[in-house]
């Protein structure tokens, strides 16, 4: 049975106070002219901060299961989700080394101020690795979605970009959904996330003009831009590799993944229609 947003034709973005990047992975066609459910699995950036009035939106939404793929020290450093009474919360950290070491080059960057120092491919190297590093997690994470008693579900990360983008991106492959279209799905993060990143962009100059005493717009911010403003060619990353390593995507999902056809096409019967 298809779940509406306060009684309304289905809407991609649910807008939450606490969370700018909730959305419905639902309504996408798939290339055998079927479409994914709405409803029934949602992706997102963390709960934290989330208001009352968030709370009973979830509520509302029917919210089962939320999947957390953050790791502990994600957890430490942000807070715990915030999420209605009798969610039941399944934590599948994605925990790289890699994408760590990476992601802390851009952290050292960013209190040095000089952002020449965060590589341009930072967020396509990212997304390889993910294929990787994260290849456990996600089968796990596809099962759980196969199951009825699981959802309505939503798997996050911290900002809904990386982790979880890659997520989302071998989910709709699985299911058929053209890249194109997978494509799109990701860079709705710089629709939703706009005010928020470009907030961040401001601070950043600023502090950056500051500890290196010269004028804001003095600062470079391009490299600081290509991190945090996602591009296709950063999910693109992820296809590359999965066809690299495996062939195909259809057979990262089933070698790669470890997902049988029987699982494959459960998960199938059960998003599409």
């Amino acid at each position: 049975m298809r779940k509406m947003f306060n009684n309304k034709e289905p809407i991609r973005h649910i807008q939450l106070q606490g969370q700018a990047n909730f959305r419905d992975l639902g309504g996408y066609k798939t290339s055998d002219g079927r479409t994914v459910k709405w409803g029934e699995v949602y992706r997102s950036g963390r709960f934290p901060k989330l208001t009352d009035d968030d709370v009973k939106i979830l509520e509302s939404l029917e919210i089962r299961t939320v999947v957390n793929l953050l790791t502990e020290d994600d957890i430490e450093a942000y807070g715990e989700d915030r999420l209605p009474s009798g969610v039941r919360e399944y934590p599948l950290p994605i925990d790289s080394q890699t994408a760590t070491r990476l992601s802390n080059q851009a952290t050292a960057a960013l209190k040095s101020g000089d952002f020449s120092k965060i590589s341009l491919e930072l967020n396509q190297e990212i997304h390889r690795i993910l294929i990787h590093d994260g290849r456990e997690r996600y089968a796990t994470l596809l099962r759980e979605i196969t199951n009825l008693e699981n959802r309505p579900l939503v798997f996050h990360c911290s900002h809904g970009v990386h982790r979880t983008g890659t997520g989302a991106a071998i989910l709709l492959s699985a299911l058929g959904v053209p890249w194109d279209s997978v494509r799109e799905d990701y860079l709705l993060s710089n629709k939703y996330r706009r005010d928020e990143v470009q907030k961040r962009l401001a601070q950043l100059q600023q502090m950056a003009a500051k500890k290196r005493s010269i004028p804001p717009q003095q600062v470079d911010m391009s490299n600081m831009e290509a991190f945090l403003i996602q591009h296709g060619s950063y999910i693109d990353a992820s296809r590359e590799e999965m066809i690299r390593e495996n062939g195909s995507i259809q057979n990262y999902i089933r070698e790669g993944l470890g997902l049988s056809g029987q699982e494959i096409n459960n998960l199938r019967n059960e998003l599409l229609e």
